[in-house]
């Protein structure tokens, strides 16, 4: 599951057109049911029940498509993300907005470069499936 969610991003940011269209319409070529039919198959042959397996695909796909459209359309380069950071941290209020602030310090100073990464969200996703095969 690993290895199609990174060739899948892969695909979809090589292609920037390819999310929307996804997303956007029934596919039902005959690439796309062979992707399908072998992520039904590596999922219920882990041991997942069907309803498991519809569930976990959608959410792999959700994430994988949700991803690519987010890191295709963020309106600001990540080469620019610590200004973009610094010019708005005097609008975060320490008192209201603590945990904003903090995060958008962090991001202006360079400790954290705030740059969207696949591979965490993924790893939640897996460790996530792992323990549900495990409980069956």
């Amino acid at each position: 599951m690993r290895t199609r969610a990174v060739s899948a991003l892969a695909v979809m940011t090589a292609h920037p057109w390819a999310p929307i269209l996804v997303v956007s319409r029934i596919n039902v070529g005959p690439n796309m049911l062979r992707y399908i039919e072998a992520t039904l198959g590596t999922l219920r042959e882990a041991g997942l029940s069907w309803e498991e397996t519809d569930r976990a695909w959608n959410t792999m796909d959700n994430y994988i498509y949700g991803f690519t459209l987010q890191q295709q359309n963020f309106p600001v380069n990540p080469d620019d993300y610590a200004s973009a950071a610094a010019s708005y941290l005097p609008m975060l209020s320490a008192d209201r907005y603590p945990y904003m602030h903090e995060m958008t310090a962090r991001v202006a100073d360079g400790s954290h470069d705030g740059t969207l990464d696949f591979s965490f969200g993924l790893e939640v996703i897996l460790d996530g499936l792992e323990r549900l095969r495990k409980r069956r």
